[in-house]
């Protein structure tokens, strides 16, 4: 399948449900406090103690790193487009041969084009700085989070998180998905590449 298609029939889908279910959370609850990640409204509880839907903020990358610094607003808008430049790169050079690199591809795509929206729009969308300078406005911009889910023995690891795995998203989704095709994609390139020089 050719990247075009992919974008159309699976990134494209994929970044319109990552935007849809991060506007209906912005907008069934409240906006966290200045100074707090998370929504103070009770969580909409899907499946009790196992799926919860809630509101966080994530200003940082994975598990909260770098909420609330100066530097992260800068940083996190810059890393999505090196990665995009990267992902062209090595496209063509024919880094993405085998067909679970090409979705893996298209996975990367939908989840870095999604977060990336949340940082350059959500912060425009925020009460509490609708007054301030542009600039204070792009740097208030964060990745929606909603999906909370319980997973077995995490308290162990994590005491502190009570069993709750850090929230995430579909766009968060897509990118671990995305991971563990391209290494298995790699896996499968270098077999064929192997057996083609037996």
């Amino acid at each position: 399948m050719t990247l075009p298609k992919l974008l159309l029939f699976l990134s494209l889908p994929l970044y319109i449900l990552d935007q849809v279910t991060k506007a209906w959370t912005v907008g069934h609850f409240s906006e966290p406090h200045a100074g707090y990640f998370g929504t103070q409204d009770i969580p909409w509880i899907i499946i009790p103690d196992i799926f919860h839907w809630t509101r966080v903020h994530n200003q940082g990358v994975a598990f909260g790193l770098g909420n609330g610094t100066a530097w992260a607003p800068v940083v996190f808008l810059l890393v999505p487009v090196i990665a995009l430049v990267m992902i062209r790169i090595f496209w063509q050079k024919g880094a993405f041969d085998h067909i679970l690199s090409k979705i893996a591809v298209a996975l990367l795509l939908c989840g870095i084009f999604g977060n990336l929206t949340d940082r350059l729009v959500q912060g425009f969308l925020l009460e509490r700085v609708k007054d301030g300078s542009l600039w204070e406005r792009l740097s208030s911009g964060y990745v929606v989070d909603f999906i909370a889910v319980k997973l077995p023995f995490y308290d162990k690891i994590v005491p502190a998180s009570q069993g709750w795995w850090p929230t995430f998203n579909v766009a968060d989704s897509c990118i671990c998905i995305a991971a563990v095709l391209l290494f298995i994609g790699g896996i499968k390139d270098e077999q064929a590449k192997a057996k083609a020089a037996a």
